[in-house]
């Protein structure tokens, strides 16, 4: 009979498949029909291993970049060769979101490195580009380039920051208590501006400056000023970021909180361009179908001129033509949706686009013109062949002549047959 060390294994339906215990007390006992089997094993595991029927596990690749070899100071060139960093904006921000993506989808370890850096905000992040080593690249605002270049008057700013492409707008979300019903409400009021160096600390500023209206001032963080504006300490908070923001999203009806309207004006017309929320954006801070009028901010990515002779030049141009090599990455999940609003081709008043993504760009507009001029052909081809000439009549004579095109199209190989 097959002895069973202790109560656990007493427990097994087949006491013979598992009569050795882990136990300190059990150890080493094992019933001899298992001691047998365990021994016909091993002979045919060896016999296996020995006609190479069986092979060991191969062990898991090392990355490339944890295989190098040398001195320090080879280790140090090649892991800086072709590294960009990317200052992005606050941690929970869309512009830190747009970093991120950038990494995701350019990265491309020992060819091109993309470090996203948590930073103070769009405002301080044109500071950090200016002076900060270690950055080429940043996500920022066009009002930040203008007060750089009119208020703090930094020599050749155009020459020194250009722009790679132009971003969705960023809407000024202007969250205030029930007591607030208008701008004009807030004044002698305490509201939080953001961090300094974030886009509201300055957007916020200029806003409330050129519509005179004198507020007393409040910087701290987005979160605790949140919970002062809940008590009372605080009447509004002004966030500068690309709706929806997900944090306001989460604000339960009957909060108190409600989102106001800034009216645009021509004292705005410089820097920034309508906007817009909505009870569809903001369910619990508007009233059903509701939608009101806001400020808001075109966005770039900036990035520095480096010399055409530099290392730095390199790697933004590697950088920067990645980026356009890649673009459609960008278009579906899991990256953020405000990419499919960009257009490549869109520009910023009073900054100059970067020489590199300018190339890139023709090359894709050179490129588009070609595919509609192939497909203009091919269609004309189709309606030869299938003997017409007329226009349709109406929607569903269009869709149904654009699909027997199509199906036409991909059997002839698609474009350039």
């Amino acid at each position: 009979m097959i002895s069973i060390p202790c109560k656990q294994i007493a427990a097994s339906r087949d006491p013979g498949a598992g009569s050795l215990c882990e136990h300190k007390e059990c150890a080493g006992r094992l019933a001899p029909t298992a001691r047998a089997v365990c021994a016909i094993a091993a002979v045919v595991a060896l016999t296996l291993f020995a006609t190479g029927a069986v092979r060991p596990a191969a062990a898991q690749d090392i990355p490339k970049s944890l295989q190098q070899s040398g001195s320090g100071n080879d280790i140090k060139v090649v892991k800086n060769a072709w590294t960009v960093g990317i200052v992005g904006g606050l941690a929970d921000g869309t512009y830190m979101r747009f970093a991120v993506d950038l990494a995701r989808a350019l990265d491309d370890g020992d060819n091109l490195r993309v470090l996203p850096i948590v930073s103070f905000g769009a405002a301080s992040n044109l500071d950090d580009l200016l002076y900060l080593r270690g950055i080429d690249v940043a996500v920022t605002q066009s009002d930040v380039f203008e007060y750089f270049r009119t208020v703090r008057k930094i020599a050749n700013l155009d020459r020194q920051i250009n722009y790679i492409i132009r971003l969705p707008v960023s809407e000024v979300h202007l969250l205030a208590r029930d007591d607030i019903h208008s701008i004009e409400d807030l004044r002698g009021k305490k509201v939080n501006l953001g961090p300094n160096g974030s886009a509201s600390s300055l957007t916020g500023a200029i806003i409330f400056q050129r519509l005179g209206i004198q507020i007393e001032q409040s910087n701290i963080n987005e979160a605790t000023a949140f919970e002062k504006l809940k008590s009372g300490e605080l009447s509004a908070l002004v966030r500068v970021v690309g709706k929806p923001v997900e944090a306001l999203k989460q604000i339960p009806p009957n909060s108190g909180l409600h989102l106001i309207s800034i009216p645009f004006s021509k004292k705005f017309a410089d820097y920034y361009t309508v906007g817009e929320l909505s009870s569809q954006d903001y369910p619990a801070l508007l009233p059903p179908g509701q939608q009101i009028d806001t400020i808001a901010v075109p966005a770039v990515i900036a990035v520095y001129n480096w010399k055409s002779t530099t290392d730095r030049y390199r790697r933004v141009q590697r950088f920067v033509e990645r980026l356009f090599q890649n673009w459609d990455k960008f278009q579906r999940p899991p990256f953020h949706p405000k990419w499919r609003d960009v257009n490549l081709a869109a520009t910023v008043p009073g900054w100059n686009r970067f020489s590199i993504a300018e190339e890139m760009l023709q090359r894709l507009v050179k490129a588009d013109d070609k595919s509609k001029q192939s497909i203009k052909s091919d269609f004309q081809a189709f309606l030869s062949q299938v003997g017409s000439d007329q226009h349709p009549r109406d929607d569903s004579e269009r869709e149904a002549l654009f699909r027997d095109f199509m199906a036409w199209r991909q059997k002839q190989g698609g474009a350039g047959h």
